[in-house]
């Protein structure tokens, strides 16, 4: 038995050396290699103050108290407090938002590529859900389920999520998310309203559509609450 478990020890301690021999996450949506920094300086996430200069300033936000505006397209507007806006937050791996919804306002499908989000509803009624990956001879699956006030819900890191109020008052729901900055990738804005556009021919082989649907969507104004 102890010889058993001597070789347990051994095999965790070779895993985790393993696992700690990985790449960094990244905390960016690129970061282009160049063989020469200078004058080009740019580092994975943000550079660290001087620690005998922080103060309290530095790990505090305040207004999360107040409500976002509704007032928009999708009825829906998300406060996010990530590394841009409370600078104690680089390095730690976590940030959250609040989220306020109109009477059947949408928070529309997007993506958190460098996230996991764990939701709870303070207030208001919301259906939500995600889509798993494409899996092999298997239809990508959709979770969903309506919440009520003190509701729980997570969104895996990565994977298609919407939230939308369908109650006749309005919502309001805070998220955690496991980055400084979990990054946000709008579907409908990602694909129809990018800079350049996208050809039409491709999003019409893709969406199996007449060329008019999608020179229509792609000459809509697509409104993003997820900054």
């Amino acid at each position: 038995m102890k010889g058993q478990f001597l070789v347990l020890v051994a095999v965790v301690a070779l895993t985790f050396t393993f696992a700690r021999a990985s790449d960094p996450s990244s905390l960016q949506d690129f970061c282009v290699a160049i063989d020469d920094p200078t004058g080009a300086l740019f580092i994975n996430g943000k550079f660290c103050k001087n620690p005998n200069l922080v103060n309290a300033n530095d790990f505090f936000f305040s207004g999360l108290n107040k409500a976002g505006d509704t007032s928009n397209p999708l009825g829906s507007n998300v406060t996010a407090v990530n590394v841009n806006n409370l600078k104690g937050l680089n390095t730690l791996g976590i940030s959250l938002a609040r989220i306020d919804f109109a009477p059947y306002g949408l928070n529309p499908p997007h993506t958190h590529p460098r996230a996991t989000e764990v939701l709870v509803v303070f207030e208001g009624t919301l259906l939500v859900g995600f889509v798993t990956s494409n899996l092999p001879n298997q239809k990508n699956r959709l979770f969903t389920k309506t919440l009520y006030p003190g509701d729980v819900f997570v969104f895996p890191e990565g994977l298609i999520h919407f939230q939308q109020n369908v109650g006749k008052t309005k919502a309001v729901a805070g998220a955690a998310l496991s980055s400084q900055n979990p990054g946000v990738i709008t579907i409908a804005n990602a694909v129809f309203g990018s800079d350049p556009k996208i050809s039409p021919d491709v999003l019409t082989k893709a969406f199996q559509v007449d060329k008019n649907v999608i020179n229509y969507l792609q000459s809509q104004f697509w409104w993003d609450n997820n900054n």
